[in-house]
């Protein structure tokens, strides 16, 4: 499984040094996860909006990471508020969300973009002398944004690409699942992984792509109906949210160690597929099954 950069504190913590604190490091003691300390607050009360989605198991840890910082900061005057856009992932709910932090004058937005559409607003906030920091994800239009904690999507879809050539061979089917086909990071590693294939692989058939919406249950319905349609199927890769569905569908089909299924996120549920993926490779050296 390829790891996703993790954003748990740092990026409350690097929001804390950009709305501008004193230099003298605070002693108090950072959270568990945590890697930027803040500074001690010498401009009064200070309020920070925190703005991500609630619409699969990878984004709890993010909520995780935002509740502990919000506990850290307020010993420094400062009050961070998490707020969930919504379970759909949509350039509207970024937008929403940022003109209502701009209206009740935050002093620094954290914000998941993840569309194009959404530099627009992040330049208006700053413009209006409100900080922004983009995590996780962000459009492919530059923004006036003060920082990105976030994943090279593309270089990572190509590390999938070698991974799946490593595995097929070079040659065979290989399904592909994308979470939103308007999101610019989901995008970027499906297609890192897909050119890459096309140029070092043109024995690889790519069935799909097809859209899960970030769901699992939607993942184990097209794995299912892909298995079936195309019983020679090696690889299934999930290009965001779900992988632990497009797993259980090769373990209900009784594949596992046949068809592959490749992802990201170091969650509970895709672990312990990948668990499984380790107990089976110990017993059948040489094959490999639903992993993660």
């Amino acid at each position: 499984m390829i790891k996703q950069i993790r954003l748990f504190l740092a990026a409350c913590g690097s929001a804390a040094i950009f709305l501008g604190f004193a230099s003298v490091v605070s002693s108090q003691e950072l959270p568990k996860g945590g890697t930027v300390k803040a500074v001690p607050n010498t401009k009064g009360p200070l309020r920070i909006a925190f703005l991500s989605f609630q619409n699969n198991p990878f984004f709890f840890p993010v909520r995780d990471g935002a509740l502990a910082a919000a506990k850290y900061l307020k010993e420094q005057n400062t009050t961070v508020d998490y707020t969930v856009l919504g379970d759909n992932l949509t350039a509207e709910a970024v937008v929403g969300g940022i003109e209502t932090a701009i209206a009740k004058k935050y002093n620094g937005i954290v914000v998941v973009p993840i569309f194009d559409g959404t530099a627009r607003i992040i330049d208006e906030a700053v413009d209006a002398g409100i900080p922004v920091g983009n995590i996780i994800a962000e459009g492919a239009t530059p923004s006036k944004r003060l920082f990105f904690i976030g994943q090279d999507a593309k270089a990572a879809g190509e590390q999938i690409g070698k991974f799946i050539e490593q595995k097929t061979g070079g040659t065979g089917k290989v399904g592909v699942i994308t979470g939103y086909f308007g999101a610019t990071q989901h995008n970027d590693r499906m297609n890192g992984a897909i050119d890459y294939l096309k140029k070092a692989c043109p024995k690889i058939e790519i069935i799909g792509p097809f859209e899960n919406q970030d769901k699992a249950e939607v993942a184990y319905s097209l794995t299912q109906d892909m298995l079936t349609r195309h019983p020679d199927l090696k690889i299934v890769y999930v290009t965001a949210g779900g992988p632990f569905g497009a797993a259980k569908a090769v373990e209900d089909q009784k594949l596992v160690g046949k068809v592959g299924v490749v992802g990201f996120d170091h969650t509970p549920e895709n672990l312990e597929h990948l668990k499984d993926r380790r107990d089976d490779r110990a017993a059948r050296p040489g094959t490999f099954s639903a992993s993660l």
